[in-house]
């Protein structure tokens, strides 16, 4: 299943139902600082650092990336369950590494501390984990 990566900055009616539906299933403490799902995705819309993984017309997954001065991070990463262990993740993560490395600028992960899922996905991506 090929993944196409692009920032979302005019989603269309069905991405905002993809979207809704990518995040559907995110466990409450990945929307940390957000108070919901539409707070999460209007600031990544309106601030342009909202990533998606689009296959067959349809995203699939998302993450916020945020562009720093000393580094890229990337954050909120989810992807829908029905999509789950088919690369949309890594795809997401290997376009967002390719962004930073071409800005001139190292990528970090960005997870609440001490959540072990976000660290072993820094350490399986040998990627450096900063804390929200």
């Amino acid at each position: 299943m090929p993944v196409l990566v692009e920032i979302v900055s005019r989603p269309s009616a069905q991405d905002h139902t993809d979207l809704d539906k990518v995040y559907a299933d995110a466990p409450d403490w990945l929307l940390t600082p957000y108070a919901s799902v539409d707070a999460l995705l209007a600031d990544g819309i309106g601030s342009g650092k909202l990533i998606a993984g689009r296959s067959n017309d349809r995203l699939l997954g998302a993450a916020l990336l945020t562009r720093g001065e000393d580094c890229w991070r990337l954050s909120h990463l989810c992807v829908r369950k029905l999509s789950r262990k088919r690369g949309v993740a890594r795809r997401i993560l290997d376009e967002a590494r390719r962004l930073a490395t071409q800005a001139g600028k190292p990528l970090h992960l960005a997870a609440p501390r001490d959540h072990l899922e976000s660290q072993a996905l820094a350490a399986r991506s040998g990627l450096p984990l900063d804390n929200l």
